[in-house]
């Protein structure tokens, strides 16, 4: 607790500073006072940064961009969290997309943060969002607004260790006709790096693997807005997305396992792996407006989504000493699909503004994995039945919402109630078994804000979210790659429940200053539990509903220019969880600290040069009940210059100059057990970008206010 209490110590003063010059550049200099486009906007239910406030936006992708996000952070592993949390929902442009669906982390770092206008962060989601998420939602807009005649962005970036990028925005507007576009490429190849594992037991036994891997990989996405003016009343719009990844890779292990007499067993094992897939959504929705009231607004929305993934593993094994199972490889085959309609109706009656709406989603989610073993007497792989297995799943929920808004000069208020009911059956072919869920859930939100002025606000809200399990989590499929610590999914896992209260405090002047606090606390919270089995030796891995949970936890986003060239801006994302529950047959409770600090100094020189020093800190993470990862610090630096004033800019940064590998590294305890695993990554980098804008614009043209959102598919 005291480093608790010492970090608590140092935001109260950050923020008692903070508050205190920009109260001072409001009241002393109150004639003077230049305001300054900051990239934070708060409001009542969300956080808005806007990416093309941020010259470093220009540099950077999205990744690493969304360090700078308040509620957002980005660990040691490149691994998002909202609000110290996982589990939340990402959308792109209002809209799931099936790209995201594969590798979160590879497809964020992909997209340059160029071509991103702004982030959205809804801590408070309106009853209209699907209640999926605990963490909350952050919504990616990509597209401009659409304008008559056409406007574009092209970017092209090289990263050592990685590889090179492409990403281009478009849109465009022709008399009725509008369309936006989005696209981009990368290649992405990381050089061998090495890894260990370390095990001890109470048989006892020691457990040691060294090994190194390497791999490469290649995504691709494509996606469009149309949108068509039928005339005044009547709107036509749709989108499709499209997106395709393919990754290989090698791995060796070295693996010793000892005991009081000697060497149990050994063995060298070689790991050719592939992972590769590809998706795509699309959708068409109606707007009806009125002749009566331009405010009442219905609109029909339908929209179709499919994934399929293929990842496969092939294990060769020499160097063996009393280590007599068969060379193998495992084969794992999903695909996922989805129907969505909806009905979605709004109306504003002076002050006030109504929304309402019915939803359902008829979800189908298949996995076909095989498990075969190398046949000596045939020299060939034969399929284990006992080992491999079809797994299919239906998930159908209906919705319904209504949201109540009131706003004046003197306040704000937006409140709503979702009701989802939740039909979930699983069969597993081979075992002949099947899994059977049904639940209801009534989910309320309220959000508020005041204006105290025009420089400063206060806003608060309340909701509920859930957390259904994905595919990945339910899927009983044993993965066997490492043939001492193996993992599989639980289908009997159901959905977790957490409440959410926060409230939050604005103020713009010179500079700007934002922050917020939040308490979250839930039950049924589906985490990782390993349980060592010492007749076999081997670590098994998988999941369960035995966590209840609470924390508090504050975020502060705070900008101010030193001088007119110099400027500094810090986002302190901060939270403390208590964490109960059953921890391999034993009752536990723990408590941890999450810690994000992003801190930035930038300075524009004369001639266009502008420069950008970074410093990002991630505390420890928890991985569940029984152990945690490390911690990181970050370290970069970018310039960048227009080359062409508003058209051609260039770019280059470099991180970590001084430290060329980061040892990540996971601590698990169990009742029997001990390990720590460390991967060796690269964390120096250094790249170079050149981001073009082309186009001439004229008039706004309209777009449908209402369309499908389903942000409940569980990440």
């Amino acid at each position: 607790m005291k480093k608790l209490t010492s970090i608590t110590l140092f935001f109260l003063l950050l923020v008692m500073y903070s508050t205190a010059i920009l109260a001072q550049d409001k009241t002393l200099k109150e004639v003077s006072v230049k305001a300054q486009k900051s990239p934070v906007k708060q409001e009542a239910d969300r956080v808005i940064y806007d990416m093309q406030a941020d010259p470093e936006a220009k540099v950077s992708n999205l990744l690493e961009m969304l360090r700078k996000v308040p509620y957002i952070t980005v660990d040691a592993n490149e691994n998002v969290m909202l609000k110290g949390n996982a589990s939340f929902k990402i959308l792109i442009n209002g809209k799931p997309s099936s790209m995201l669906e594969r590798d979160l982390k590879a497809v964020l770092r992909s997209i340059p943060a160029s071509t991103i206008q702004r982030i959205e962060v809804y801590t408070t989601p309106p009853a209209k969002y699907d209640a999926e998420g605990l963490g909350g939602v952050i919504n990616i807009i990509t597209n401009k607004k659409l304008v008559d005649g056409y406007n574009g962005t092209i970017n092209f970036n090289e990263r050592i260790y990685g590889g090179p990028g492409l990403g281009t925005s478009f849109s465009a507007k022709l008399g009725k006709f509008g369309v936006s576009a989005f696209a981009g490429a990368n290649i992405n190849d990381n050089p061998v790096t090495n890894h260990s594992s370390v095990r001890n037991t109470t048989d006892p036994s020691y457990l040691d693997q060294e090994g190194n891997s390497k791999s490469n990989g290649k995504n691709g996405y494509v996606g469009t807005e149309l949108s068509y003016e039928i005339d005044s009343l009547n709107l036509l719009s749709g989108q499709f997305n499209i997106n395709s990844g393919r990754a290989n890779g090698e791995n060796e292990q070295t693996t010793l396992l000892t005991g009081p007499a000697g060497i149990i067993n050994g063995y060298h094992l070689q790991n050719n792996n592939s992972n590769n897939g590809n998706g795509f959504d699309a959708g068409l929705n109606y707007q009806l407006g009125f002749k009566n009231d331009k405010s009442k607004l219905l609109t029909f929305s339908y929209r179709c989504y499919q994934y399929n993934n293929a990842a496969g593993a092939n294990i060769n094994t020499t160097d063996r000493i009393n280590y007599p199972s068969p060379d193998y490889d495992q084969r794992n085959t999903t695909t996922s699909s989805e129907q969505t309609v909806q009905v979605d109706f709004v109306q504003t009656i002076k002050n006030w503004s109504v929304e309402a709406g019915v939803k359902a989603i008829f979800r189908d989610n298949k996995s076909d994995f095989t498990y075969n073993l190398f046949n000596d007497s045939t020299g060939s792989f034969q399929k284990s039945g006992a080992l491999s297995n079809n797994y299919s799943s239906t998930q159908n929920i209906l919705a319904a919402y209504n949201t109540w808004g009131y706003n004046t000069k003197a306040f704000s208020v937006k409140a709503g109630l979702r009701v989802e009911q939740t039909f979930t059956d699983a069969n597993f072919v081979s075992t002949s078994s099947a899994a059977h869920q049904r639940y209801r859930d009534v989910v309320p939100s309220i959000a508020f804000n005041f204006p105290v002025n025009s420089l400063s606000s206060f806003n608060a809200g309340f909701s509920q979210r859930l957390k259904r399990p994905g595919i990945n989590k339910l899927n009983p499929f044993v993965d066997r790659s490492n043939p001492n610590f193996e993992t599989y999914g639980n289908p009997d896992l159901t959905r977790v429940v957490m409440s959410d209260v926060r409230a939050g405090y604005s103020l713009s002047g010179k500079g700007n200053f934002n922050m917020g606090v939040f308490y979250d606390f839930g039950h049924g919270l589906d985490l990782t539990v390993s349980h060592y089995d010492a007749a076999t030796q081997v670590t098994y891995t998988t999941y369960k509903n035995n966590g209840s949970f609470k924390g508090l936890g504050d975020f502060m986003s705070f900008s101010y220019p030193i001088t007119k060239q110099l400027n500094f801006g810090t986002n302190c994302n901060i939270a403390i969880f208590w964490l109960t529950g059953d921890d391999d047959g034993t009752f536990k409770t723990i408590h941890f600290v999450t810690e994000g600090i992003y801190n930035s100094l930038s300075y524009q020189f004369d001639g266009g040069w502008r420069t950008n020093l970074n410093v990002d800190i991630n505390g420890k993470n928890p991985n569940g009940l029984q152990g945690k990862t490390n911690g990181v610090i970050n370290t970069g630096l970018s310039v960048n210059k227009q080359l062409i004033k508003n058209q051609l800019m260039f770019s280059a940064a470099v991180r970590n100059p001084f430290t060329k590998y980061h040892n990540s590294v996971t601590h698990t305890t169990g009742a029997d057990f001990t390990q720590d695993v460390t991967d060796q990554n690269y964390f120096r980098s250094f790249s170079i970008s050149l981001n073009y804008n082309f186009g001439k614009l004229k008039d706004a043209i309209k777009k449908a206010k209402r369309g499908i959102n389903n942000d409940d598919g569980a990440k």
